[in-house]
């Protein structure tokens, strides 16, 4: 597909306020260019599926809002779709820096999770390990992909005005089965700094009480801002995957109203912190696929959060079973598809967080 030129890009985000489509027209590349809207907001767009919006005056927070890094992934996508037309559209009016990005516009528009490899397990400099160059010598689709967003987070991150920051990345997914908790976030290994009790308060706000605490360095989006970039980051579950047009919208109008007041400088009405009315987590073990030989033993309609009794058998590979070892014991992001090597399932187990909230 041919490169469209810059001002043939221009009018149509002016006349039609839709970068989403825009990006699906031009997966592979779009011209960088940028304008002023009417109420002074600076639009400057980097590349195909990524636009910086920048207000005037900014506000002291830069916040990454991050969709589609899994192309079936649609509700985010929505959601993160519908708050950028409103401010192109000049509907909202933005108070803070924002990036929006659209991770995975090959897979979107095929409406798969990926086209060659999981874009989420390619951050902090996965992408370019051995293991990833194409016979040509280059980096696959999804592993140049990667590339270009930490790329483009750090050059957003750079730009910010001078003084102090706060710096924020919500990567919004939905996942492949259903959960005991519809929403969830997973909350990223902060190499022992304290969870941060304001982002647990705004998350709450976005209809979001359980988390998932990382014990281990990760390979995925919001670890890399955590880890990289210094930012509060967080990976968002809102739900369960499904086809563009299938979304009930209205399951996530908490999240999408929380947001919109974020970025504009609405007030945001946050309840105190009671851990009683948060669901925590940490992960316990993360098996991962060592031959085509793995395969789950429970039914496929079971959900994130399932616990089953010590002693059953969650699934096996060549020569290994794996069963449940403690009481209360929880299964969470199985998947039998993946690549060897890669992980296959989580298990993990409630947990308190007094003392390491601040």
């Amino acid at each position: 597909m041919s490169l469209i030129p810059a001002e043939q890009a221009f009018s149509q985000l002016q006349s039609t306020a839709d970068f989403l489509a825009l990006t699906l027209e031009q997966p592979d590349q779009l011209p960088a260019f940028e304008f002023h809207l009417a109420n002074g907001t600076r639009i400057a767009v980097w590349h195909t599926g990524v636009l910086l919006a920048e207000p005037a005056v900014p506000g002291q927070q830069d916040i990454v809002l991050s969709s589609g890094i899994h192309g079936n992934e649609t509700a985010p996508i929505e959601i993160c779709n519908g708050i950028l037309s409103d401010v192109l559209a000049q509907k909202l009016q933005l108070t803070e820096r924002v990036l929006f990005l659209f991770g995975n516009p090959w897979a979107i528009n095929a409406g798969v999770r990926e086209i060659e490899d999981n874009l989420n397990r390619l951050f902090s400099g996965h992408h370019s390990k051995d293991d990833g160059l194409t016979s040509e010598g280059g980096l696959s689709k999804e592993r140049a992909r990667a590339k270009l967003l930490e790329e483009s987070v750090l050059k957003f991150y750079q730009q910010a005005p001078a003084g102090e920051r706060v710096r924020k990345l919500y990567d919004l997914h939905t996942a492949i089965r259903g959960s005991r908790f519809e929403k969830f976030a997973v909350y990223p290994f902060l190499h022992g700094k304290d969870w941060s009790q304001t982002e647990l308060q705004f998350l709450k706000a976005c209809d979001i009480d359980t988390f998932l605490l990382m014990q281990s360095p990760a390979s995925t989006f919001s670890y890399f801002a955590a880890q990289s970039c210094q930012a509060h980051g967080f990976t968002l579950e809102l739900g369960k995957v499904r086809p563009f047009g299938q979304n009930d919208l209205s399951r996530f109008s908490a999240t999408d109203k929380a947001l919109r007041a974020l970025v504009s400088g609405q007030p945001l009405s946050l309840s105190a912190f009671v851990e009683a009315e948060f669901n925590f987590y940490e992960v316990r073990r993360a098996i991962n696929k060592q031959t085509d030989a793995f395969r789950l033993c429970f039914e496929d309609a079971i959900e994130n959060f399932t616990t089953f009794p010590v002693g059953t058998v969650l699934a096996q590979d060549e020569g290994v079973q794996y069963k449940v070892e403690v009481e209360g014991e929880a299964v969470i992001f199985p998947n039998p598809k993946v690549a060897i090597g890669q992980r296959a399932m989580l298990l993990v187990k409630p947990v308190s967080v007094a003392g390491k909230v601040s």
